[in-house]
Formats: structure tokens, sequence, C-alpha cells
């Protein structure tokens, strides 16, 4: 079996958009209204790293976040708030979102992704059968080991070093 041409998904909570310090909530986003969710920053070099993976994966690049319908909503109104598609070049339409955790694993493979960050193990749990290169993305306070199967990956530095390394290693065996 041959494998296909590299595509990434990247997770937006706590991945692009910046993580509450102290918070059980993904993000300061859930917390009160619309101005104050427009507020909560992306992740230190998460637009910058999306851009080079977007040119990197020629253009094969797609946000799959679970949300619902007022979730999505806020998160697209972000996304626009914080100029992410014209500072990372992300196509627009290359979003994708679901009502569970487990379905993202449905879009990976409608999409044929083959490179995955998320900040949530349970999720990446979920994609290891139609994933095979998962990045497990942030601090991880409350996991006492990271599985041998995904690779830890602390902030957007390391995981744009590490995926791009990756990068070069799969599309040799194309």
């Amino acid at each position: 079996m041959s494998k296909v041409r590299p595509r990434i998904g990247i997770d937006i909570g706590r991945v692009i958009i910046a993580p509450t310090q102290g918070s059980e909530a993904d993000t300061a986003f859930f917390d009160g209204n619309l101005s104050e969710a427009m507020k909560t920053p992306p992740n230190t070099g998460a637009f910058d790293a999306v851009k080079t993976l977007v040119e990197a994966f020629d253009n094969q690049a797609w946000l799959v976040s679970k949300a619902g319908p007022k979730m999505q909503n806020k998160t697209n109104q972000w996304l626009w708030h914080w100029d992410f598609f014209k500072k990372t070049n992300l196509p627009m339409n290359n979003i994708r979102y679901c009502l569970k955790r487990n379905e993202k694993a449905d879009h990976c493979t409608d999409l044929q992704i083959n490179f995955f960050i998320d900040d949530r193990l349970d999720v990446l749990t979920h994609l290891r059968d139609c994933v095979p290169n998962l990045y497990l993305f942030g601090e991880q306070p409350k996991l006492d080991k990271i599985p041998a199967w995904v690779t830890h990956v602390s902030d957007w530095e390391e995981t744009l070093k590490i995926i791009l390394c990756d990068l070069e290693k799969y599309s040799k065996e194309i």
C-alpha cells in the first residue's frame, strides 16, 4: 500500500487558541461573552508555525475541532478577529467541526490526514488507527506517562521542528 500525499490536521482550542492558566476549561474562550472570548490570544508562535506548515504541506492543512454550533460560531469569529486566515494562508474552507471528539477520526479518514496535532490524548487515541503521525501538544500535567505511539511536543517551536523533520522522512517514503 502506498502512502498518500502529506496532509495535516490541527486542533484549535489549547493548540492555536491559548489556554487559560489554572482553568479547567479548554480555553478562556469558553468563559464570558463574545467580546471577552475575542480577547483570548493565540498560543505563542501558533500563527507563524501554522503558516510554515501550510506551506510545507502544500496547502493540505485543515483545522479539525470538536465544537457545538455556538462554539463553532465563536471559534469562526475568533479566527476572523485575529486575522488567522490572512496571517497563516490556511484556506478558509479547510475547517471541519464535529460534535464528539471521536468524530475527528471520521474527518481525518475522509481527508486522508496523516499528521495530527491535538492537546488531548483521548482524541489522539481515536486517531491511532487512521493517522500515522500523532502529536500531543502542550503541557500534560495530568498524565503520568506519555505513550510511545504519540510524540509529545511542548510548544509551537518544538512542534514545527519535529513535524518538519517527520515530514521530510515521510515524503522520502512516498
